[in-house]
């Protein structure tokens, strides 16, 4: 019998169980369905593309995209623990104010406004840079300057600030307008995933049970009430008890899938299912929002490229010393405009690679090229998530519904001739050879829209699925929420979700972060302790860029 059953080890689950077992009392059992994260290319932070498709990814792919080319688009997500934290990019963005304060204003998810979660932010983050009004000094996840950056993400920076863009050294504090480079969840050249931050340094505690290899099967609920999970650990179905609650953490994918599983979700589809239903709960698995992505790029033909140096001399400097080319996380710099300048937050994301990137990541990026991908994180388009299957071993359905919205296409149109401008000035102009995408037949709005929907994919930040509200139904946002303000799943006792699927709508930015700082909070609301108290950064928080 346990006290907490956490359902996912990725970055709320590592945060939960780390946090809940502080509590020497408190007995608390963390399920994980993937391995350890003992494996070097891991802690390489350069290595990302070496663990897609490997044991420690889901691999999944989306359902064809019927504004996307008929395509199907391929979601790495992290199975192992640390969760998608262990084979991210490892990029720390917060989101935008604006984000938060919608929650709160829109969706009325009361306690969770920018003020509200700062606090999270500030305890969860050790910031090399030293504590600050936007950052912490202590918290256990490591965030860092990059030890290593490469000539054309350098140039990118300038040319987009040649073209207008202002410099922007930290997207986490008064505005996320701007260009520069991105901080990082490192330590001393060694990717930081939220099992080093929180999991690692409490696994001996003697009140915490970690299961790595174990699938969550169903969470067990009798009279209402959550009493504990099933699961499947080396072919054996077991069950594991527990006398508070159970806190689903399987991210934007796996939590509705968990739930639906277990009998909580759209009633007509776990009909079809022959899933007995507990609770109808028609928002699980609706709401999916993720960031769609499409990539310029260009050849480099002078510029020695980041493959070239990432040869066994610079893995040898990075074993011994932990520097040098391999501690980059190719996507270096980058940073967030506004396509219209009346928005009220930026609707636009840059990632410059010093490498060509083709396929999602997976075609071997060896030859000399600069990358930019350019996310809209200001997200019309909504998709869902359903059961292929009753048997929990099978991939659900993914639809993100790209470009479902008609709203979302004409900013990457605007974007991807902002993203030529850059080009065009010269400091990418004296480094860069020609364009290899989109092309250069590729020039009017017409040609661009086709382009768009015939390349675009995900930049990796699925959200919502079982979104947060402040009732059951919102007239203002037409959303089913599943979760109430205190995460606490709608209509069962004793359980709970902490992980991307609760957010109502996506941040700006890279959501491991925000992650993050969902499950601070939710630590804090289970234990029954009093939240953070809200807190507003001395320093003005700007509305726009300068």
């Amino acid at each position: 019998m346990y006290d907490y059953i956490i359902v996912g080890a990725g970055s709320a689950g590592c945060v939960l169980a780390s946090r809940l077992s502080e509590n020497p009392d408190a007995r608390v059992l963390l399920l994980e369905a993937g391995p350890p994260d003992s494996a070097e290319e891991i802690h390489i932070p350069a290595a990302i593309n070496l663990l897609f498709k490997t044991t420690y990814d889901w691999d999944y792919q989306t359902v064809p995209q019927d504004r996307a080319g008929g395509r199907s688009v391929y979601w790495p997500r992290g199975r192992v623990l640390g969760g998608s934290s262990s084979i991210n990019a490892m990029i720390y963005i917060r989101g935008s104010r604006y984000d938060y304060d919608t929650w709160r204003d829109e969706y009325g998810c009361e306690g969770w406004g920018y003020a509200d979660v700062l606090p999270y932010f500030l305890r969860a983050e050790s910031n090399s840079r030293g504590a600050s009004a936007y950052h912490g000094g202590s918290g256990p996840l490591s965030v860092q300057d990059l030890k290593f950056k490469s000539a054309l993400t350098g140039a990118f920076v300038a040319a987009a600030k040649a073209c207008g863009q202002p410099a922007n050294d930290d997207f986490n504090a008064a505005t996320q307008d701007g260009v520069g480079y991105y901080q990082v969840t490192q330590k001393g050249g060694r990717r930081w995933s939220a099992a080093d931050a929180y999991l690692h340094p409490v696994a001996d505690r003697p009140n915490l049970t970690i299961l790595t290899d174990t699938l969550a099967t169903a969470v067990v609920i009798e009279g209402g009430r959550a009493t504990g999970v099933r699961y499947l650990r080396r072919g054996v179905e077991e069950e594991a008890a527990a006398q508070s609650e159970v806190v689903v953490c399987c991210g934007a994918v796996g939590s509705p899938q968990l739930l639906m599983l277990s009998g909580v979700g759209p009633a007509d589809h776990l009909h079809e299912h022959n899933i007995p239903v507990f609770v109808d709960s028609p928002g699980v698995g609706g709401n999916l929002s993720d960031h769609p992505v499409v990539t310029a790029m260009w050849s480099a033909p002078r510029s020695r490229a980041l493959w070239e140096k990432a040869g066994p001399t610079s893995l040898a400097r990075w074993q011994m010393t932990h520097s040098g080319p391999m501690t980059t996380n190719i996507a270096e710099a980058g940073g967030f405009s506004r396509t219209d300048p009346s928005l009220p937050a930026p609707d636009i994301q840059w990632h410059a690679l010093p490498v060509p990137y083709l396929n999602g990541g997976l075609t071997d990026p060896a030859s000399r090229a600069l990358s930019l991908l350019i996310a809209l994180v200001a997200v019309g388009s909504r998709g869902r998530v359903r059961l292929r299957s009753a048997d929990p071993r099978h991939k659900p359905a993914i639809d993100p519904g790209y470009l479902s919205d008609g709203a979302d296409l004409d900013p990457l149109v605007t974007a991807v001739g902002m993203a030529r401008e850059f080009a065009s000035a010269r400091p990418l102009r004296r480094v860069l050879g020609a364009e290899l995408a989109p092309g250069p037949d590729v020039r009017t709005d017409a040609d661009l829209r086709e382009w768009i929907r015939g390349s675009l994919g995900t930049i990796y930040h699925p959200v919502g699925t079982c979104a947060m509200g402040g009732d059951s139904r919102l007239a203002a946002s037409k959303l089913t929420s599943v979760v109430d303000p205190e995460l606490r799943v709608r209509g069962v006792t004793g359980l709970r979700v902490a992980d991307a699927s609760v957010m109502p709508t996506v941040p700006r930015g890279n959501t491991n972060a925000p992650v993050i700082a969902v499950a601070e909070r939710a630590a804090d609301l289970i234990a029954g302790r009093a939240p953070l108290a809200p807190m507003e950064p001395a320093e003005p928080f700007l509305a726009a860029s300068a």
